[in-house]
């Protein structure tokens, strides 16, 4: 059958990539590695330290799923090969459905695991802390904040990542003028490290009577949630420290009191906010911890060659600095002007599929291809 053979076509060129994944995952020394975390465990005392434990317990779960989703490709590609060869001994037409979902499979699995392989930065497994801010545009730019917001949580619903408010500013007359949310979960820095920068939106705005296309931008900062204690020296006289009174989605408590902090660095003028515990002074950790994991960023960037072009750096949320458009009127299309990745179905991407955009990033940044080139 002709399609037997198109599936055969079709999955010759897996073996190579498959073996280029399985190095890049360098299973020998993650072998070795597990063997090493088993025979701590075993140790006199080993889990006398909570922390210490719960550390290597994480770091062995990760080293045993490198195995489990290779293996898993493995299988899944037999298995495809398998089917082809019943089909076609047995003339048995009514299998091809089934050999499209196996190689399909296969294919999303493969996928993902070879954009894993490309989160090797320091924080890439950490959680991410993510903040969106309206920019140009008025009411339409806070509307369109809190279609980003939607946004990125359908994509951490979508992949099994939990999200926690941690501030939250309405705006004057609707949507979100501000908001900053903790995604949880492998891998979320690493993932959503792509979305720094200025995302643009063109429609008609529901909120012009005459309806005109308008043009809207907000800002999004993305940061690793980072746990341990990093090496930034911060002065006290340095830092402005406002209370005031949480609002939006945190729940009927965070309204009553002003528990909510507000931290200005004011050498670098950065600001962190939250209104996500239920004490003041719960808040105020919570939010030194983002200052310093900012600052400690901000240090390493400085640090480094120049790499604001491929690191998106926010500058103005206006014309002219956006990393990604969102065109619904007159056609629909959202494109990367980074990566040149474009999808047609905008509502698709609003309601979360941005894995495309991610994984056209992380092959940029990792090999320097832009979308539709090849290597």
């Amino acid at each position: 059958m002709v399609e037997l053979d198109q599936f055969r076509y079709r999955i010759s060129g897996y073996d190579k990539p498959l073996a280029q994944i399985k190095q890049s995952l360098d299973l020998d020394n993650k072998q070795k590695r597990i063997e090493e975390l088993e025979a701590d465990m075993e140790a006199p005392g080993f889990w006398d330290d909570p922390d210490k434990s719960q550390k290597a317990m994480k770091e062995l779960k990760g080293l045993k799923d490198a195995f489990e989703k290779y293996n898993e490709l493995v299988s899944g590609l037999e298995d495809a090969r398998t089917l082809i060869e019943m089909a076609d001994e047995e003339n048995d037409a009514s299998l091809i459905p089934e050999v499209e979902s196996e190689i399909t499979t296969f294919e999303e699995k493969m996928e993902a695991l070879r954009v894993e392989t490309l989160l090797s930065g320091e924080y890439d497994k950490d959680n991410a802390i993510l903040t969106l801010h309206a920019g140009a545009g008025g009411t339409e730019a806070c509307d369109w904040c809190s279609m980003l917001l939607r946004m990125y949580t359908r994509w951490a619903d979508a992949n099994g990542y939990s999200t926690q408010t941690i501030d939250y500013l309405d705006g004057e007359e609707a949507g979100v003028k501000s908001v900053t949310i903790e995604i949880t979960g492998d891998n979320a820095y690493g993932h959503l490290k792509s979305e720094h920068g200025v995302h643009r939106l063109v429609r008609i705005s529901p909120f012009n009577a005459a309806g005109k296309r308008q043009t809207s931008f907000v800002s999004c900062d993305v940061m690793p949630d980072i746990d341990e204690d990093v090496d930034v020296e911060i002065n006290e006289e340095d830092l402005r420290i406002d209370t005031y009174r949480a609002s939006g989605a945190g729940g009927q408590h965070i309204n009553k009191t002003s528990s909510a902090i507000r931290i200005t660095h004011n050498p670098t003028g950065v600001v962190v906010q939250c209104q996500s515990e239920r004490s003041q002074h719960q808040n105020k950790d919570k939010a030194m911890q983002m200052l310093k994991a900012k600052l400690y960023l901000m240090k390493q960037q400085e640090n480094a060659e120049k790499t604001s072009d491929i690191r998106g750096d926010v500058k103005d949320i206006n014309f002219g600095n956006q990393i990604r458009s969102y065109v619904l009127q007159p056609y629909t299309m959202v494109k990367d002007h980074r990566t040149n990745k474009d999808i047609g179905n905008a509502q698709s991407v609003l309601d979360g599929n941005i894995n495309p955009f991610i994984n056209a990033y992380l092959t940029w940044v990792s090999t320097g291809v832009k979308a539709g080139e090849d290597e």
